[in-house]
């Protein structure tokens, strides 16, 4: 008997952020293609579950939360019950591989990382070249190297590695009455701004510099401009909205992550910090310009054509610190001119001035 025909009921046990879980689905894509008759589950934490709402890459997206002993414990429970043959851990943590050793799943696969190599049933090495290769190839080696080690029906494609997310007409237009609602008005070009960066203060543009910059974008007379985010960087959204002339419309907090998805999936551009937004936009089709500072962009930013990085060299970056102990500075030296030049010939012209070539051997070239 074969390996794929053992191998009914498939695991993923998915990446904790939204952008980290854009960077999965080529792999994702890929596992499909390696078990096309195997039933996929992807786990996840309970607010990611809208971004994979129209995934046509798993077949079941199962949310479960992980924070009490209680909720672990129950997780454990639910998994065993379930009787997954394969368990494919696409995160490095310890905790990751220790949740499906305990729900007594048999073939466990993922990278020896963070002391669980024992919990593995399976250990896929670390490539040399891994630190030089951005993060999509990173989970598509791990697939790879599965499907050849398990009897895969398929090898696993490099050709097509940029991450695409799928938007129904009937979302978007849920998310264009969603705007209209509150004062977009929408048969302007949509231009959303992520002003903050929940989990990383030394990430965020000035508030001040965002403001400037929509500013400019009103007063060309053919944009609306929209501010979101999370509950947690409404204070920032507020901040900006302070520091205007005109008046943006602030959406910030009332976005559910499946919400964000298709709102971004409506906009002619979207100016962020490195976020989780300035990932799905690319993904669903729309450009993005992504400032980044303290951290790595080379291996992190978002994987597309659609994505225009900007970042200013210092000597002091990337630090991948969440606080800055001197003058942000990583930061502070992209310009409002920085970012106008680059949005307004995006409106304009709808392109980038830049090309974009994707190398498993070495990540991006600009």
């Amino acid at each position: 008997m074969s390996r794929t025909t053992v191998i009914e009921r498939i695991l993923i046990r998915g990446v904790n952020w939204v952008g980290d879980s854009i960077m999965t689905i080529p792999a994702l894509r890929q596992l499909r293609r390696v078990f096309p008759h195997a039933h996929l589950t992807l786990l996840v934490r309970p607010p990611l579950v809208g971004l994979f709402r129209e995934a046509d890459f798993v077949d079941e997206v199962l949310a479960l939360e992980l924070r009490s002993a209680r909720e672990y414990w129950r997780a454990v429970a639910v998994l065993r019950a379930r009787r997954y043959d394969l368990a494919v851990l696409l995160p490095n943590a310890f905790g990751a591989a220790l949740l499906t050793f305990a729900a007594g799943i048999p073939i466990r696969v993922g990278y020896p990382t963070d002391g669980r190599a024992w919990l593995l049933t399976h250990r896929i090495p670390l490539r040399p070249q891994w630190r030089r290769e951005h993060q999509v190839y990173f989970y598509l080696h791990l697939i790879a190297e599965l499907g050849h080690r398990l009897g895969g029906m398929e090898r696993v494609s490099f050709a097509d590695p940029i991450p695409r997310l799928t938007v129904s007409e009937e979302r978007k237009r849920e998310a264009l009455a969603f705007l209209a609602e509150r004062g977009v008005d929408v048969s302007r070009k949509i231009v959303v701004v992520n002003p903050g960066a929940v989990n990383s203060r030394a990430k965020q543009w000035l508030p001040e510099r965002f403001a400037a910059v929509s500013d400019a974008l009103l007063e060309r007379g053919d944009t609306s401009v929209v501010l979101i985010g999370t509950p947690a960087e409404r204070a920032t959204s507020e901040t900006v909205r302070r520091h205007m002339r005109h008046a943006p419309i602030v959406v910030t907090g009332e976005t559910s992550v499946e919400l964000m998805v298709a709102i971004l999936s409506c906009a002619h551009l979207v100016i962020s910090n490195d976020t989780g937004a300035a990932h799905v936009a690319p993904a669903v089709g729309t450009p993005v310009l992504v400032l980044f500072g303290p951290t790595e962009d080379f291996a992190t930013r978002p994987f597309s054509d659609l994505a225009l990085v900007i970042r200013k060299p210092v000597a002091c970056a990337p630090c991948m610190r969440r606080e800055c102990p001197i003058d942000h500075r990583c930061m502070t030296d992209i310009t409002v001119e920085d970012v106008v030049r680059p949005a307004f010939r995006l409106l304009d012209e709808g392109r980038w001035a830049h090309a974009f070539v994707a190398s498993s051997d070495a990540g991006e070239r600009w």
